[in-house]
């Protein structure tokens, strides 16, 4: 009785297929101009976590509040939609990887390693898919707060057990991420992501960057559990929540200013994404 294997020949045209669609020049330049756009997010956030330390106004220190501002500047709507269309067809390649393996990497060391990579691009996927949504919503004017929503999603979820157990379930994963960029910042892995010879300059700026930014992701993960545990869905209020909650501690302005500067420097690091990063 024959069985329902999947051949050789057939990974390698999965793989090929893969490989085609990431080196299209068109598809690739707009891939990797995600990059470029999520650094820019970056920058934004990082510098309104640096005004709030210095107490400069208001705004929220997340995607959304980056977003706001870069519609407020000149030329910034357009940028915005670039984004839409960059940061779509990023979410489309790691959606392909997700569903048909990585095309730099079509030797995996074991089926458990690819099963990782692909559950990463699938990650990936929603978060560009999310920055891609995000972003069309301030390009067209009607775009709305991440922390606002996060905190009414959390509120509807606590009305229910079962909404309860994925909130603290979605925690601990959310914390699990944060300590992944940590790990992959201190070891330095980031840089199998990357081809060709790479400067000091770009070794620092990620090890840097994804401590920064995992800290900060990490932050979110405890908020959203100390959201259920003491029964105030508004503790749950995203990577704005966090950074106002570092800021309320002691030494809260230095603790601020010093996480706003690790947000930049992963911004600065997503750049050297856009030229380095393997499709």
């Amino acid at each position: 009785m024959p069985h329902n294997t999947v051949s050789p020949s057939s990974y390698d045209n999965s793989s090929s297929t893969v490989a085609e669609l990431a080196q299209n020049s068109i598809f690739e330049r707009f891939a990797r101009a995600g990059f470029v756009m999520s650094g820019i997010v970056h920058l934004f956030i990082g510098y309104i976590a640096i005004r709030l330390a210095l107490g400069g106004g208001g705004g929220t220190a997340d995607q959304s509040g980056a977003m706001a501002e870069l519609a407020a500047k000149p030329g910034g709507v357009l940028a915005l939609w670039i984004g839409v269309v960059a940061f779509a067809l990023m979410a489309l390649w790691r959606l392909a990887e997700a569903a048909l393996g990585n095309s730099s990497r079509p030797d995996s060391d074991s089926k458990k390693s690819e099963a990782v990579d692909r559950v990463k691009a699938l990650s990936l996927a929603v978060v560009y898919l999310g920055f891609a949504i995000s972003a069309f919503g301030f390009a067209r004017g009607a775009g709305k707060s991440s922390s606002e929503q996060s905190t009414g999603i959390t509120a509807a979820m606590m009305r229910s057990s079962v909404g309860t157990i994925a909130l603290v379930a979605a925690g601990l994963v959310i914390i699990a991420i944060g300590g992944y960029h940590v790990y992959k910042g201190a070891t330095q892995s980031f840089l199998e992501d990357l081809h060709g010879s790479t400067s000091k300059l770009v070794r620092r700026l990620g090890t840097v960057g994804y401590i920064a930014k995992g800290l900060a992701v990490a932050a979110i993960g405890l908020l959203v559990i100390l959201a259920v545990v003491r029964s105030d869905p508004s503790e749950a209020a995203g990577l704005d929540g966090a950074f106002k909650t570092l800021g309320a501690q002691p030494f809260g302005a230095t603790l601020l200013i010093a996480a706003g500067l690790g947000i930049i420097t992963y911004g600065l690091y997503s750049f050297a994404m856009a030229r380095y990063t393997k499709m």
